[in-house]
């Protein structure tokens, strides 16, 4: 794979059971990319540990005043030098590659589960955490996975280097020998304690991050309230933490640094004062000497990439390990304990056309091509619903009890391809989002092809939206479609971006369409007007609206009121208005003094039957 090549046609199924588990797959899935930057690395390392033989040999041949020897050590030398010059741009070249693919296939791994999640994903993460997961967590993973080959190589040439000194200096090589494998491994006992500080300190940027993301989420909220200090100040605690923390792992990091300085030092002083003895007792050319000096001085260079190794691990593991929790994540926990071949559930056989849609959690039955609204005076309970109706019931991990699917045709939402389903049912969220880009783009959405842009726009009473977007296009812009929305929509009021959306969602003509409050932000007269469209335009289709409004709900073939998570009465609009004050307290927001001052008094005739009834 290379960089030209992004992204991956398929990025493959993860193994997210841990941090390592996952760094290991992401290796296993760029063996041919870790094997050319080992190849590089090691033409490049060894160029550079043949340097010192070539320069000791060509002390020996001056010494000896051998001419013909020493052009060959010249030629050498330059063989050498080109051997270090071609490995070390190749070697950056392969290490960068398997650097951002790696990093690419986390980031798609990540969308692909964004998109498979939905809304659901910040329900059971926070928004915060796939942020920082998706950015910097993103760099981490991919610097560990090109930083194996680099070490591997460094390593295979320090025991080259070794082996080859033991051969051509032997009581020199045996200091080597010794001192090498010492210097390599004396960081090990604090790299658990730096490791802890890393991920001490990931944990602190993590929090950081969430409560950012959080401020600037609400920050219209906050400047209504007067509530920007207030959290700017927590969010100057939170970043000092993480100063802090990054202060203590740095020190930790510097400690190890120093002691990769301090003893390769003693080694180089060591062999020096033991060699130069060695010369003078004439067991050794000083050729001998210069070229075994010289090997120890080149080992700093790979050396260091046994610091690196140890940092790059340290970092990448919590960011793996958070990279793993997030595509561990399954539609549900039915979903994850489904039989499964090669890592892939096996989706269940789709359901036949025209068939009901029940929640067996509330006992809501939503008949085949009716128009059903659902009435909740919880509006975090209808949120919920509106999820489970669409494939996305409550699991345990989410911090609640498990929850049954969903029921389209006696068949489990859940248990159907992610796409299979999304085709069958469309949730609109109660604040959908609209992406940046012309108009004309928001309606090139999968759909069954038998609803038209402009009917679905004419059915959410979009005349208006369409006049306002070819006024502020630029000159030569006829076509409203052709209009470009900005960012979320942001150029657009409230009630006009939430009716593009009921448009957007129209078009997609789904077998169950799922509204959660359409028309909120709208006044009632269009909100009556789109009642009608969306009435019209969806019959014989199956369409459930989570509403409150009378405008609406007078609409609708049936009214289901849920009342504490279960099915509390069913009727149409006026029946339930009349006949259920549980209802109309929702309804019409009336509170329990004002509706028993609606009620007549009771009359001398009604409260004797009221004795005979009691009596009885």
């Amino acid at each position: 794979m290379q960089i030209s090549d992004l992204p991956y046609p398929d990025p493959g199924v993860p193994d997210a059971r841990s941090g390592p588990r996952f760094l290991v797959w992401l290796g296993r899935g760029q063996l041919g990319g870790q094997a050319k930057s080992l190849c590089w690395g090691m033409l490049h390392f060894s160029g550079i540990a043949g340097l010192p033989y070539a320069v000791g040999t060509g002390i020996d041949a001056a010494v000896d005043r051998d001419a013909t020897r020493l052009l060959l050590v010249g030629g050498l030398v330059v063989l050498l030098g080109a051997a270090i010059s071609l490995g070390d741009a190749m070697l950056h070249r392969t290490a960068v590659t398997n650097w951002i693919t790696a990093a690419a296939r986390v980031q798609q791994l990540l969308a692909r589960k964004t998109a498979e999640l939905g809304s659901a994903l910040t329900r059971r993460v926070a928004a915060g955490e796939v942020v920082a997961v998706s950015t910097g967590d993103v760099e981490k993973i991919g610097w560990f996975v090109e930083a194996v080959s680099r070490f591997l190589a460094a390593a295979v040439t320090v025991v080259l280097v070794c082996v080859g000194l033991l051969f051509y200096a032997p009581e020199l090589g045996v200091v080597v020998a010794i001192g090498v494998p010492l210097v390599a491994l004396a960081a090990l006992p604090l790299l658990p304690r730096a490791t802890r500080r890393a991920d001490f300190q990931r944990e602190k940027a993590g929090k950081a991050t969430e409560l950012a993301s959080d401020t600037v989420a609400g920050l219209r909220v906050l400047r209504g309230i007067g509530g920007e200090e207030l959290f700017l100040g927590r969010y100057r605690e939170a970043s000092q933490e993480v100063r802090e923390a990054a202060v203590r792992s740095a020190r930790m990091w510097a400690l190890i640094s120093a002691i990769q300085v301090l003893l390769p030092g003693a080694l180089l002083i060591t062999v020096v004062w033991y060699g130069a003895a060695l010369v003078l007792d004439g067991r050794i050319a000083v050729g001998q000497l210069v070229a075994v000096f010289s090997a120890v001085a080149t080992l700093l260079y790979p050396l260091r990439h046994f610091e690196e190794i140890a940092m790059a691990y340290s970092f990448s593991r919590p960011s793996a390990q958070r990279a793993a929790r997030v595509l561990s994540l399954t539609r549900t926990d039915a979903a994850a304990e489904r039989p499964a071949a090669a890592g892939v559930p096996v989706p269940a056989s789709v359901p036949a056309p025209g068939g009901d849609l029940y929640d067996p959690a509330t006992g809501l039955l939503v008949p085949a091509g009716r128009f059903t609204a659902v009435v909740c005076g919880d509006p975090d309970l209808a949120g919920r619903l509106a999820e489970r109706l669409g494939g996305h019931p409550m699991d345990a991990e989410a911090g609640g009890p498990a929850e049954p699917s969903v029921l389209l045709g006696g068949v489990a939402l859940d248990e159907l391809a992610l796409d299979t389903a999304r085709t069958l049912v469309l949730v609109q969220d109660k604040e959908p989002v609209l992406l940046s880009g012309a108009l004309r783009d928001l309606f090139d959405v999968p759909a069954s092809g038998a609803v038209e842009p402009d009917a679905a726009l004419g059915a959410a009473q979009c005349g208006d939206v369409l006049d306002a977007l070819l006024q502020a296009a630029p000159d030569g812009v006829d076509d409203p479609m052709d209009a470009r929305i900005t960012e979320r929509g942001r150029s657009l009021s409230g009630g006009q971006r939430q009716r593009l959306a009921l448009a957007r969602s129209l078009v997609t003509d789904p077998e169950v369409l799922v509204l959660d409050e359409p028309t909120s932000a709208v006044d009632s007269h269009t909100e009556a007007r789109i009642a009608d469209g969306v009435a019209a335009l969806r019959a014989g289709r199956t369409t459930v609206v989570l509403a409150s409004s009378p405008l609406l709900l007078d609409r609708a073939d049936r009214v289901v009121l849920i009342h504490e998570g279960a099915v509390a009465a069913i009727g149409t609009h006026r029946e339930l208005l009349h006949g259920e004050p549980l209802y109309r307290a929702v309804v019409t927001r009336e509170t329990e003094e004002e509706q028993r001052a609606a009620r007549p008094e009771p009359t001398e005739l009604d409260e004797v039957l009221t004795e005979i009834e009691e009596s009885a």
